[in-house]
């Protein structure tokens, strides 16, 4: 192992970035089992994240991996962002987030118009055919994750270690659009602002910066192509500290 390579290591921090690209991901190869037969299946699909990390598809009834998923709901996801990655290079050494657990189809309605703003933020030509009545929202039971950060660099998580707490923040949750609408009309250019800080540059699909979304960990920005997953310094659980930390990494990025 070279210096650089043990440097590396040194500093890895398995949860951290496994929370990385959980939330920065815009795709994933789902693998699902397909029935009679119980062989693997291997399918590219968008992905959104629930506020407590899990994972969230927008799958067709005419898919083969829905009906497989309505037949055995076991599944893996993996996850790849090329923004956290390196340039250029062997794949291989780049971060991925290998997901296992079960799909359960979303059938209340107010989780489903929640997943539905948050799925469309991230994905917004989605709302093409997100309310087609052969499309469905699912959420991804985590049961275990295992992480490949490149040479040296691997772990094995619990669902627990990367998913996030939302103890104490149901208004915070619940009012996630209307606090993104006012962040955002307070300081137009503050999502423009934060990418140019801490991505080192705005460049990308042409469109506009926008906030996506937030959690008690972090919250994201996109510009239609990318996501920039940032993380608070400390958790927050209400809207009031939402706004102070906003205010505290909008400070940072104009020092």
């Amino acid at each position: 192992m070279t210096n650089e390579q043990k440097n590396a290591s040194a500093k890895f921090d398995a949860v951290a970035e496994a929370k990385l690209l959980l939330r920065s991901a815009r795709a994933a190869s789902l693998a699902t089992l397909a029935a009679p037969s119980g062989h693997p299946f291997a399918s590219l699909v968008n992905v959104a994240t629930a506020p407590d990390g899990s994972p969230v598809l927008l799958l067709s009834q005419l898919a083969a991996h829905t009906r497989h998923l309505d037949s055995d709901s076991r599944l893996s996801l993996l996850l790849y962002s090329a923004l956290n990655a390196p340039s250029g290079g062997d794949p291989l050494t780049h971060p991925r987030l290998t997901i296992v657990g079960r799909a359960e189809r979303v059938t209340d309605a107010a989780e489903r118009q929640m997943l539905r703003t948050r799925f469309l933020a991230r994905h917004p030509k989605s709302s093409l055919y997100a309310d087609f009545a052969d499309f469905a929202f699912f959420r991804v039971t985590m049961e275990t994750a295992h992480l490949n950060g490149g040479f040296g660099r691997a772990a094995n998580l619990p669902a627990d270690a990367i998913l996030t707490s939302l103890d104490g923040a149901d208004e915070l949750v619940a009012e996630e659009a209307k606090l993104v609408a006012e962040i955002e009309s307070a300081e137009p250019q503050i999502a423009r602002k934060l990418a140019l800080a801490h991505a080192g540059d705005t460049t990308g699909s042409g469109e506009a910066w926008h906030l996506i979304g937030f959690d008690p960990d972090g919250f994201d920005i996109g510009d239609g192509e990318r996501i920039i997953r940032l993380a608070f310094a400390t958790r927050i659980s209400t809207p009031a500290e939402l706004k102070q930390a906003i205010s505290t990494l909008s400070v940072t990025s104009n020092a």
